[in-house]
């Protein structure tokens, strides 16, 4: 019989609500929307038809309404894969942990996680502000699926090898992973978007080959993973979450997927303006294909 897990590790909060989201299971439906922006809840919130929890601890805010008579959860989750771990986790113990024994549930309930965000695209041809990226595969440059043990039953190991092998990649920097998302919300929400690789970088500047007043150790880096290709898949972007939100996500059997809006080309150094209306845009296709019967 399993133990119950200590309150050093199952963190709850006065309510009896988990620690950083503040929720509770029955406030979470199983289709959720991840945006890095907390002000990007209520854009999506402002779609739904009733509302019916509305919450919010520290950059972690959460809603939970109805969109054409589907239950959609919207929840911000700040930004970086270190984000991702706490986000994860305790989406994760709402869905398949009773909170008041502290034991896992012995029937596993999935989750339909989908990631809403920006990025920077990698190649030319994908143009800044009304181009949308669909992540197929998401290698992580930030190594924190190495930290829980089923790691090696998601990595993606021949095209990492590919990867490391192709980029000569650097010793001294954290092990590249790759993990693929779900094939079945792939399916259904990819539709009509440029589908690719997306590269999960642990930092917005140097890791993502930005230099403002300290220089690169690897300034070459960029443009090899611009060159990357696996079977017949390229690097479309850039961005810092969707590796967390695969590898943690498959570990833990729940669906996961991530598009997003282009706002940069870091080949061509464009950037957008005023890329709202194109987030807007995704949004309501996200809701809309997520509803259909």
């Amino acid at each position: 019989m399993n133990q119950p897990i200590p309150a050093s590790q199952l963190v709850l909060n006065s309510e009896g609500a988990v620690y950083h989201l503040n929720l509770h299971p029955d406030q979470l439906a199983d289709d959720v929307l991840l945006v890095g922006d907390p002000g990007r809840v209520e854009l999506v919130a402002s779609f739904f038809d009733k509302i019916e929890v509305e919450r919010q601890n520290r950059e972690l805010v959460t809603r939970t309404g109805y969109f054409n008579g589907k239950r959609i959860t919207v929840l911000s989750t700040g930004m970086g894969t270190d984000n991702l771990d706490i986000v994860m986790n305790e989406l994760d113990t709402l869905a398949n942990i009773d909170l008041k024994t502290r034991i896992p549930k012995e029937e596993h309930r999935t989750l339909n996680l989908i990631r809403l965000g920006t990025c920077g695209a990698l190649q030319p041809d994908i143009e800044v502000e009304d181009s949308y990226v669909a992540t197929r595969y998401a290698i992580g440059l930030d190594g924190l699926i190495y930290f829980y043990e089923k790691n090696r039953e998601v990595n993606e190991i021949a095209m990492r090898d590919a990867f490391i092998k192709q980029m000569d990649y650097p010793k001294d920097l954290p092990l590249p992973y790759v993990v693929g998302c779900s094939n079945a919300l792939f399916d259904r929400l990819a539709q009509g978007y440029y589908q690719g690789v997306t590269a999960t970088a642990p930092g917005f500047y140097g890791p993502q080959g930005r230099t403002l007043r300290m220089r690169l150790a690897y300034p070459e880096l960029n443009s090899k993973i611009e060159s990357f290709s696996y079977q017949g898949w390229r690097v479309c972007n850039f961005e810092m979450e969707s590796s967390a939100l695969y590898g943690l996500g498959k570990m833990m059997g729940h669906n996961c997927l991530t598009i997003c809006v282009a706002i940069a080309n870091r080949v061509t150094e464009k950037f957008a303006t005023d890329y709202h209306p194109y987030v807007k845009k995704l949004v309501l296709n996200t809701l809309e294909r997520l509803s259909m019967k």
